[in-house]
């Protein structure tokens, strides 16, 4: 799906296809085409398409190899645009997450359950009328005296 086809698309639809705003994704096109050179060989995808392409891979959690064949490209060139992509909106302070420690307010209080979970041998009864597959039973084997058993003459 290319960005043509979800620019069309009403504001509660593009949020459902994207999973962000029609804001917010114009604010981060907007870091990647500050954010990203153009040096080399030019991409045979806009930038519109390289965040959209991005978006689907986070939302979705397509493999790159799909999402390889629906915009017409190589599996590695899926791989690397959403690595560049992410570095450039992860350097913007606008899409930067703060740390566990801002996140995590110092007055929480927490409760922490200890589950023992280790292995206890467990007594089987004796059951003479079954066997138990794969185990030696001490009644299953007849022990013979060695005076009993023949010796072999040469």
């Amino acid at each position: 799906m290319r960005y043509e086809t979800v620019q069309k698309l009403n504001a509660e639809e593009f949020k459902r296809c994207t999973g962000v705003q029609r804001s917010t994704f114009e604010q981060m096109l907007a870091v990647m085409e500050t954010g990203l050179r153009s040096f080399g060989r030019p991409t045979t995808l806009s930038r519109a398409d390289q965040l959209l392409m991005t978006l689907m891979y986070w939302r979705e959690y397509r493999t790159e190899f799909h999402i390889g064949l629906t915009y017409g490209v190589s599996e590695s060139t899926v791989c690397r645009t959403i690595q560049k992509v992410e570095n450039v909106l992860i350097q913007s302070k606008q899409f930067h997450l703060p740390g566990k420690k801002a996140l995590r307010p110092s007055d929480t209080i927490f409760e922490i359950v200890l589950v023992d979970a280790t292995e206890q041998p467990i007594e089987r009864p004796h059951l003479p009328w079954r066997a138990v597959p794969g185990k030696k039973d001490k009644n299953g084997i007849t022990a013979a005296k060695r005076s009993s058993t023949p010796k072999k003459r040469s």
